[in-house]
C-alpha cells in the first residue's frame, strides 16, 4: 500500500527544512492550492494509478487552520459528476494544480462507494493529520 505523503514532492521538502548540512537554508513553498481527485484503487507513489474513469477531473479543495497537528477540509465541499461509467470509488488524490501540477498526498474512502452513470459524489469530510505529535 503507497497511500499518504509523496516522498518528493511534500515530505522530503518539508524534512530538509529542519536540515542542517546539505539541505541547510532549505525553504519550503506553500502550495497555490489544494485540487482532489478521484480513483478506483490506491493512486500509487506517484499519484497516477486506477483514476476514476467517470470523472478525470481535479476539484479545488480548502483547508481550516491546522491545529493539534492535523488539518480539516472547509468551504465547498468538492463534488463530481459521473460522465458515462459505473466504478466503485476507493481512494483520493490532493494535487497542487488543477491540471499537471505535483502529487501531494493519497488517502482511501472510509468506505468504497458505487458509483453510477449520472450520478454525483461529494466528498464531505477530509483531515490530514500528523502523528505522533506530542502533548
Amino acid at each position: 500500500m503507497t497511500v499518504g505523503l509523496s516522498a518528493a514532492n511534500l515530505a522530503n521538502k518539508w524534512l530538509d527544512v529542519l536540515g542542517t548540512g546539505a539541505s541547510a537554508g532549505t525553504t519550503f513553498t506553500a502550495l497555490a492550492g489544494s485540487f482532489t481527485k478521484l480513483h478506483t484503487a490506491d493512486p500509487g507513489a506517484a499519484g497516477a494509478t486506477a483514476a476514476a474513469a467517470g470523472s478525470t477531473t481535479r476539484v479545488a479543495t480548502t483547508f481550516a487552520a491546522a491545529a493539534a497537528g492535523s488539518k480539516a477540509m472547509n468551504g465547498t465541499l468538492p463534488v463530481w459528476t459521473n460522465g458515462g461509467t459505473s466504478e466503485t470509488l476507493s481512494h483520493i488524490s490532493l494535487w497542487d494544480a488543477i491540471s499537471t501540477g505535483n502529487f501531494i498526498l493519497s488517502g482511501a474512502l472510509t468506505t468504497p462507494q458505487a458509483w453510477a452513470s449520472g450520478n454525483t459524489f461529494t466528498l464531505s469530510s477530509l483531515t490530514i493529520a500528523l502523528t505522533p505529535i506530542a502533548a
